[in-house]
Formats: structure tokens, sequence, C-alpha cells
């Protein structure tokens, strides 16, 4: 199998720990695809993604897989053996599912958001919008203080153990980066968190 990425972009690291923590990251062959190049939008790599974003992922039968939550669905369900990160009862599933979709929600897209706003990365492909930049560097800093309440209770984001919600929001997080925006003494919980997650070997890869 094959998984075409940009390293350094934070869906593909999303995918990249997600298989490290199951061990399955030796199943597949990662391809880089540089985005600044354009070479997300050739022919070829349209075919196996119409959306023309990473990450995808090849199987051996030629069908390809976009979307970083389909991509890990797939190694859930073909590799049960393997640790069990989204969810083992209909409960659980539920309440990591609801924290993906938060994290997503309220925290990368206003990430990207701002990132697409306030700076002139995208300028070539969009008309920035610095206000609603402004706005959206608020409500990460709106889901920070979020996570920060909800971190003075507990080890991990969804359940009591490590699982894909932890990935998705450390990943995140880091993303941040972007808008310059880094975990501090603001968030002494959340900046607990983000220090054990970064003890992870997974979070190295």
């Amino acid at each position: 199998m094959k998984l075409y990425e940009m390293a350094k972009a934070p869906n593909p690291r999303r995918v990249r720990m997600f298989l490290a923590e199951k061990g399955l990251l030796d199943k597949v062959e990662c391809v880089e695809i540089d985005l600044a190049k354009g070479e997300n939008l050739t022919p070829e790599f349209e075919r196996k993604n119409p959306m023309k974003k990473v990450p995808v992922l090849e199987l051996d039968n030629d069908t390809c897989i976009g979307e970083t939550m389909a991509i890990c669905r797939y190694f859930e369900a073909a590799f049960p053996e393997s640790a069990a990160l989204l969810g083992n009862t209909a409960e659980e599933q539920a309440i990591i599912e609801q924290w993906t979709r938060w994290i997503d929600f309220y925290l990368f897209t206003p990430i990207g958001m701002c990132f697409q706003h306030t700076t002139d990365y995208f300028k070539h492909k969009m008309t920035p919008i610095k206000e609603w930049g402004e706005a959206n560097h608020a409500a990460t800093l709106t889901f920070f203080d979020f996570l920060e309440k909800h971190l003075a209770n507990h080890q991990y984001i969804a359940l009591e153990r490590f699982t894909i919600a932890d990935i998705n929001a450390f990943c995140t997080v880091d993303f941040a980066k972007v808008i310059q925006l880094r975990v501090d003494e603001r968030w002494p919980n959340l900046k607990a968190w983000y220090e054990r997650m970064k003890e992870r070997d997974s979070s190295k890869v």
C-alpha cells in the first residue's frame, strides 16, 4: 500500500501517528507530494483523489481512499488485532467521534482559516480577509481554554486512555505554530497533556 502525503502537513501526520500507535507503519510506503509545487494538481494525482488533497491511501488493488479519518477507519477495521484507537463499544466510538468532530470544527478549522487569511501563503488562490483570520485566532484561543478546563480532570481527550482523539488534538495543537501560537503557561493542564503526548514514540514519526 502507498500513502501519498506531505510529511509536514498536519493531516498526513495524523495518519502516520495512528499507524505508528497500531504498529502498522511498515504496511505502507510513504510517497511525498509537494503541495507548494502543485504535485497534487496533476491529472495523475487527481485520478487518485479528485479533491486534490493529501493524505491518500492507495491499496494493493489500486483502490484509493482520501480523507484522514476514512484512512484510519480502514486500518482499524482491516487490522482489528492491533490497538483499538477508535473505540471498542458503541458508546466509546460515539464519544471518540464527538471529540474528533469538535477538534476538527472548533480547533483545526479556525487555525487553518487564521493561517489562510492572515498570511500571504494562499494569496495566489484566494483573497485573504484579515478580519476573518483574526476572528478565527480568537476562536482558537477559546478552544484552548475549553481543552484546559477539560484536562483539569482527565489525562486524555476522549476516554481515560489514549485514542485517535489525542492524536487529532496533538497534531492540531502542533499545527497552531503556523499562526505563532504555542501551548504555554496560560494553559497548564493542556501543556502537561501536550508534553505527555510528545513523549510517545508515535509523535516523532
